[in-house]
């Protein structure tokens, strides 16, 4: 496991600062066949009713074109909320298999790989309610183990060898303080850290051939320090307990800090880069598993406010992707009508959010080319 040296890295984040992104000839294919080019792979999130055809049984706003850029342009995708406990598990008893079941068909029609998403988010909020309220009995650490060991195996024995790479655990560390969340789950099995090594050797049990992933939120922009702190501790306890996690995903929900886009770079990549650095000195690969831009403190002009979010990307990426750890970049979407973002943070100004590389009528915005300039520069894997 390779990466450039502090020293290169340093001087090619400079050079793009002082420079800026040359990205006005994009380059020429698909972002699945540029990212090939270089030994990564491209793809996005999808929607389960975005890819189904017209007609389809319970389908509510599919989109045919949205599905075709999605097959044109992807070599993975992962579910954005399908696979979530919320939604593949109604009640104690049962499973929702049927929107899953349609993406992981989706894709091995148009041979896409399909990533895990995610086997437990570790956050009482995105637990559903029967397991918050959930009477684990006499015996908790039993029917804990039971109930958490049960989910995850009976998931991965349905998809076997079709999903080669999960999201085991996600965002089990608290961005106020680093400590771990504390839920239902961990409180009957008797502790975060007992039930994620669980999590995990249940996954490894069930799935050896998979990568088993830890994925989190752990910014590079200001005030996450405590976040990333926390982050390196939970791996490196996963280590000294030989927990089999095998890569850290990297979710990338950058968020733009004004238009002065190469200064906010030159201020936030050094942290960056050392949280890398441990990260990847401990033995973990990287995914960046998420990736769109929130435009915060940019114009509301359009052209403005797309140069500097393709500006921000560009550079992320550079940076980021200099470490041959990495072999997939997924966008949590693809057009910015499916972005998750506009409902959960509008702009204050009332202008509509860009998060994504097209826009609403799928045409490609500087975004798009700036991701493709970047998986063309990377070093080969």
């Amino acid at each position: 496991m390779t990466h450039i040296t502090r020293r290169e890295a340093l001087g090619g984040a400079a050079a793009l600062i002082a420079a800026g992104p040359a990205i006005a000839t994009p380059p020429a294919g698909s972002l699945e066949q540029i990212a090939k080019g270089r030994g990564l792979r491209f793809g996005t999130a999808v929607a389960w009713h975005t890819i189904q055809p017209e007609g389809a049984k319970g389908v509510k706003g599919g989109n045919p074109a949205y599905a075709r850029l999605i097959a044109d342009q992807c070599g993975v995708i992962v579910p954005e909320n399908e696979m979530k406990w919320q939604w593949l598990r109604p009640t104690p008893t049962s499973f929702a298999f049927e929107r899953f079941d349609a993406i992981v068909a989706w894709a091995a029609q148009h041979g896409i790989a399909v990533r895990g998403h995610n086997l437990l988010w570790h956050q009482p909020k995105w637990f559903p309610a029967w397991l918050n309220a959930y009477d684990f009995g006499t015996d908790p650490h039993a029917e804990g183990e039971r109930l958490l060991t049960t989910h995850i195996r009976t998931i991965l024995a349905r998809y076997g060898t079709r999903i080669r790479s999960y999201d085991v655990v996600n965002e089990a560390v608290r961005p106020s303080d680093g400590a771990l969340y504390d839920t239902s789950l961990s409180r009957a099995i008797g502790g975060a850290e007992p039930t994620l090594d669980l999590a995990f050797h249940t996954a490894r049990a069930a799935a050896p051939q998979a990568q088993l992933v830890y994925n989190d939120y752990m910014s590079w922009e200001p005030h996450n320090e405590a976040h990333r702190a926390g982050v390196l501790r939970l791996l490196e306890g996963f280590r000294r307990r030989g927990t089999p996690v095998d890569a850290l995903g990297i979710q990338s929900h950058l968020i733009t800090q004004g238009s002065a886009i190469g200064a906010t770079i030159a201020r936030q990549q050094g942290a960056w880069r050392r949280f890398l650095d441990a990260v990847t000195a401990m033995g973990y690969d990287l995914i960046i598993t998420e990736l769109d831009v929130r435009d915060n403190g940019l114009p509301a002009d359009i052209v403005l406010r797309d140069r500097a979010v393709a500006d921000y990307t560009r550079g992320y990426l550079d940076i980021t992707l200099a470490y041959r750890q990495i072999r997939d970049v997924l966008c949590w979407g693809l057009a910015d009508r499916y972005s998750w973002i506009e409902g959960f943070e509008p702009r204050s100004d009332g202008s509509r959010r860009r998060p994504t590389l097209y826009d609403d009528a799928l045409r490609p915005k500087p975004m798009r080319a700036a991701v493709a300039a970047a998986l063309a520069a990377a070093a080969p894997r």
